[in-house]
């Protein structure tokens, strides 16, 4: 992985390594996906290392998708770390790096267009102005949030497949609504809160 003189590209007027492969690849979509990921205090944040992975695991698909391999759910994943991974053998290895060099994928251009977690930030920061900034309000504050939008994914499951089940004839329904709560007992002191009760108490009556 070759990073050589990308702080400050940008403002020199070169692109990243980065940016430079989401032109080549045409993956337009990942920069704003990898700036809120890395952004967000949610429970969808990634590390740069985390995301410096997923970018090139990105990578990996396309030039598999560009050599007819069609790679299954997972296999993407499997082969990338197979070809990176500390602890795969030197043998499964080889055989990996065969298996994609007979399908016609180059991986010796693309293992030199993998990227590290410091180019990553490089195109964070240079090219997207992105920073990740913590959270200093209450971390009761912050759960609660992280619990709501949980639970309104829940929700939104749940109409649709409620949706999908009463457009296949598999339940009788008419118009409906969908409410998700989340309570909280506790067996101590016998005492039940919906969970943003409890958090904006800052606890049960065992507390008391």
């Amino acid at each position: 992985m070759s990073d050589s003189g990308e702080p400050g590209d940008s403002r020199s007027g070169r692109q990243t390594k980065v940016a430079r492969l989401i032109d080549e690849y045409g993956l337009e979509a990942l920069g704003p996906e990898m700036e809120r990921r890395w952004t967000s205090d949610g429970d969808d944040r990634l590390s740069l290392r985390a995301l410096a992975d997923h970018f090139n695991q990105q990578l990996l698909a396309d030039r598999m998708g560009e050599a007819g391999m069609q790679p299954l759910a997972g296999e993407t994943e499997n082969t990338y770390r197979l070809l990176t991974d500390d602890d795969v053998g030197s043998a499964d290895r080889t055989r990996t790096r065969r298996r994609l060099e007979r399908n016609g994928v180059d991986v010796e251009s693309l293992q030199d267009d993998f990227v590290t977690y410091q180019a990553i930030r490089s195109y964070l920061r240079d090219d997207r102005g992105a920073e990740h900034t913590t959270d200093d309000r209450p971390r009761t504050v912050v759960e609660a949030e992280n619990i709501q939008r949980l639970r309104g994914r829940v929700t939104t499951v749940t109409e649709d497949r409620l949706e999908q089940l009463r457009s296949g004839g598999h339940v009788q329904l008419g118009d409906f609504r969908v409410f998700a709560e989340i309570n909280v007992f506790c067996e101590d002191c016998g005492t039940r809160y919906e969970i943003e009760g409890l958090l904006e108490r800052g606890g049960c009556e065992c507390s008391e």
